[in-house]
C-alpha cells in the first residue's frame, strides 16, 4: 500500500479525465475503501432487521407441502454450531448490500465517467437512477415466483421420502435467484447503455434481434437453479421485453441525431471527397 500513498500536492485533474496508472489505483482504492464502509453500515441494519427479513425470504418455502413433512409445520434444519451464525450473516449482508446500492453503483459510475464525453455522462445518471429499480424489480419477480417453483422442484420428491432442506441450501437458493433476476434485468439497460456511447448501433441489435431473443431463453433455462420452466420463463420473458424496450430507445436516439456523410460506408469502403469529377487545382508554383 505504500506504493499507492500520494507524495507532494495533488495534481489538477485532466479535464479530459486522464491520469497517472497511480492515480487511478488510488482513485480505485479509495472508491472501493468508500463502498466496503457503505456495505459495512448496512450490514449493521441488516443484523437488526435479520430477523423480519428471515420470516420474509423463508415465506415461500413455508407454503410449500415439504415444508412441514418433518414436524407438522415450517421448519428447516441445520447441522453447524455456528451455522445460525453464518445465516444471519449472509441475511444481513444481503441487506446491507441492497441498502448502500445507492453508495457502491455511484462509485462505480464516478469511477469510469471521467472517461465518457459531457452528453455521456448525462445519460448515465438516468441509467444510475434506474439501475436500482430495475434490479429491485427482476428480485421481487424472482421472490414471487419462488414458491411456485419450489413446489415444481419438491414435487419430483420419491415416495417414503422427507425433504429435509437445510437453511444454508435454502439461503443459497434464495440469494442465486435474487441476484440472478435482479443482475439480468440490468442488461438491457447495459446495452443502451452501450449505444449511447457508440459501442453498439441499433442496426446491429436489429440484426441479431431472433438470436438475442432465442439466446435470452437459453440463458434463462441454464443460469435458474433448478432449470424449471416456470423460472425460465418468468426470467427470459421480462427481459425480452426490456431488450425491445432498450432496442426501441435506441431506434429514435439514433433517428434524432443528425447522419453523418460517412455513416453507409463500410470500414474498407473509400468514400468520395466532391460531388463530382472536377480535377483539383493544378499547383500554380508547379509550373504547369
Amino acid at each position: 500500500m505504500a506504493l499507492l500513498k500520494r507524495s507532494g500536492p495533488k495534481p489538477e485533474r485532466d479535464p479530459e479525465g486522464r491520469m497517472p496508472l497511480m492515480e487511478h489505483l488510488r482513485e480505485l482504492r479509495n472508491r472501493l475503501l468508500i463502498a466496503i464502509a457503505a456495505v459495512a453500515v448496512g450490514m449493521v441494519i441488516g443484523w437488526i432487521v435479520s430477523g423480519p427479513v428471515w420470516e420474509v425470504l423463508k415465506e415461500p418455502y413455508c407454503s410449500t407441502l415439504q415444508a412441514k413433512q418433518l414436524t407438522g409445520h415450517c421448519s428447516l434444519t441445520y447441522n453447524s454450531i455456528f451455522a445460525s451464525f453464518f445465516i444471519t450473516l449472509k441475511v444481513s449482508l444481503l441487506v446491507g448490500m441492497v441498502l448502500s446500492s445507492p453508495v457502491w453503483l455511484y462509485q462505480i459510475w464516478a469511477f469510469v465517467t471521467p472517461a465518457l464525453y459531457r452528453t455521456e455522462k448525462r445519460y448515465t445518471l438516468t441509467f444510475l437512477a434506474l439501475a436500482i429499480p430495475l434490479f429491485a424489480f427482476g428480485a421481487a419477480v424472482s421472490y414471487m415466483i419462488m414458491d411456485t417453483a419450489l413446489a415444481f422442484l419438491l414435487s419430483f420428491s420419491l415416495d417414503d421420502t422427507v425433504a429435509a432442506i437445510s437453511i444454508d441450501d435454502y439461503l443459497d437458493y434464495v440469494l442465486i435467484m435474487l441476484v440472478i433476476f435482479g443482475v439480468s434485468f440490468e442488461l438491457p439497460l447495459l446495452l443502451a447503455f452501450l449505444n449511447v456511447i457508440g459501442v453498439v448501433s441499433h442496426a446491429t441489435v436489429a440484426k441479431h434481434r431472433r438470436l438475442v431473443i432465442f439466446l435470452m431463453f437459453v440463458f434463462g433455462a441454464v443460469i435458474t437453479p433448478g432449470g424449471d420452466p416456470l423460472s425460465m420463463m418468468a426470467l427470459a420473458t421480462p427481459m425480452i421485453i426490456l431488450f425491445l424496450a432498450a432496442e426501441l430507445f435506441m431506434y429514435l436516439r439514433e433517428k434524432r441525431q443528425p447522419q453523418s456523410e460517412f455513416a453507409g460506408l463500410s470500414d474498407d469502403e473509400a468514400s468520395t471527397l466532391t460531388d463530382d469529377n472536377t480535377p483539383l487545382e493544378e499547383d500554380s508554383g508547379s509550373g504547369r
